[in-house]
């Protein structure tokens, strides 16, 4: 509501005004054929329920983000989604916060170049686009390597020609539940910056470096992590229909050392008219850490480094397909979808942590049914945590490939 009065209160200083405000949701159906402790599951949930607002100002030099997400309300326990982990939730995707996004972003230009700084709570300038923007409904096991959200951010960036660099300040704790808000006392602790480069058309070239202070300890008492990702992302037409494909390698190192975490993950789609054919592959280390008694799916808070039990590597297969419906002008727009995973998992390293055992067995199959809903002509174009100059380059690059 804020944000859709805020384009009627800068009207009358001048300068032209826009606001859009959009919905977006899924319901899926998903079936896992091995639970922690052993079994197979089926569950019905309603996943990324968000409503999300744009507003700007003189002519885009100011500019409002707003994503609110109501999983904490949909999925209060998780997401059923083996391998997944973070925000004390283990073969559970964590509910986002409730305040996913407000962002406010200034925007200028000097010569040739452009420039913004954009502050408030998002993303940090670090890694790849946030899954929610991408093609499989499946959280990536990686989600934590290769993005940082949910931080209270201050971001400078400037875009000159095909280079794009961003540095980010920011909190480093994580929330332990939706509705927490960062620790602003903690915020600066924390730093990050990415660079992109566009060298042909169709192709985007990404490295980014982050310095985190103790993440999964919100006191600031945990161990801290030195984060590394690379990407190459790839959009052009093959024989004739749009055609996209990226790789990210991500590597997280936490407390000097003690513990590397590497991750591979390589995506494609192919759209055939109003069909979709995609797939995924991933092979990402996670930690193992130490669960809640009478809980298999959490994980101990606060999280101190003698809490993780061990390494495992996680291999996943994942295809699917969708097909895209228009209706009311394209203002309501929904993607029925089927999707299925082939999951091995396997020690990595020293520990007590047994998959075999844990899992009582080492491969997983997955498969969702399910549809995406839409409300309004901005729901599936919305790219969470690009702001300023970071949302600009899109228009030079890449197109969203949302799920």
């Amino acid at each position: 509501m804020v944000l859709a009065a805020l384009p009627a209160a800068l009207r009358g200083q001048g300068g032209s005004t826009s606001a859009t405000i959009a919905g977006r949701g899924i319901v899926a159906a998903t079936y896992s054929s091995r639970e922690p402790l052993g079994g197979d599951l089926a569950k019905l949930q309603v996943v990324q329920p968000m409503l999300m607002a744009h507003a700007t100002a003189y002519g885009g030099a100011l500019r409002v983000t707003s994503t609110v997400d109501f999983e904490a309300w949909t999925i209060p326990d998780g997401e059923l989604t083996i391998a997944a982990w973070g925000e004390g939730f283990v073969d559970r995707r964590h509910p986002h916060t409730v305040l996913h996004e407000l962002m406010v972003s200034g925007v200028g230009r000097l010569a040739d170049a452009e420039f913004s700084l954009s502050g408030g709570k998002g993303f940090a300038a670090f890694g790849s686009d946030d899954p929610a923007n991408r093609l499989t409904l499946r959280y990536p096991v990686n989600h934590h390597w290769s993005q940082i959200l949910e931080r209270a951010v201050l971001t400078g960036g400037v875009l000159a020609g095909p280079v794009m660099a961003e540095v980010s300040l920011f909190n480093g704790d994580e929330p332990e539940y939706p509705q927490e808000s960062p620790n602003f006392s903690r915020f600066g602790d924390s730093w990050s910056a990415r660079l992109t480069a566009l060298p042909v058309r169709g192709l985007q070239l990404e490295a980014s470096y982050a310095s985190v202070q103790s993440p999964e300890h919100r006191a600031g008492s945990g161990t801290d992590q030195d984060k590394w990702h690379a990407s190459a992302q790839w959009t052009r037409p093959l024989a004739g229909h749009p055609f996209y494909a990226m790789a990210e390698w991500a590597e997280t190192v936490e407390g000097d050392g003690l513990f590397v975490f590497d991750s591979f993950l390589a995506e494609a789609s192919w759209d055939l008219g109003a069909t979709r054919l995609y797939y995924q592959f991933e092979r990402t280390e996670r930690p193992e850490e130490e669960r809640i008694f009478g809980e298999p799916t959490r994980s101990v808070r606060p999280h101190l480094e003698d809490a993780i039990l061990g390494t495992t590597r996680w291999t996943l297969n994942t295809v699917g397909v969708g097909r895209d419906l228009l209706a009311g002008g394209g203002a309501l727009r929904l993607r029925p979808f089927v999707e299925a995973s082939y999951i091995t998992v396997a020690s990595a390293g020293p520990g007590v942590f047994d998959p075999a055992l844990w899992y009582q067995g080492t491969d997983f199959w997955g498969l969702t049914l399910g549809i995406t809903v839409g409300l309004g002509r901005t729901a599936f174009s919305h790219l969470m945590g690009r702001y300023g100059v970071s949302e600009d380059i899109l228009g030079r690059s890449v197109a969203p490939h949302q799920h």
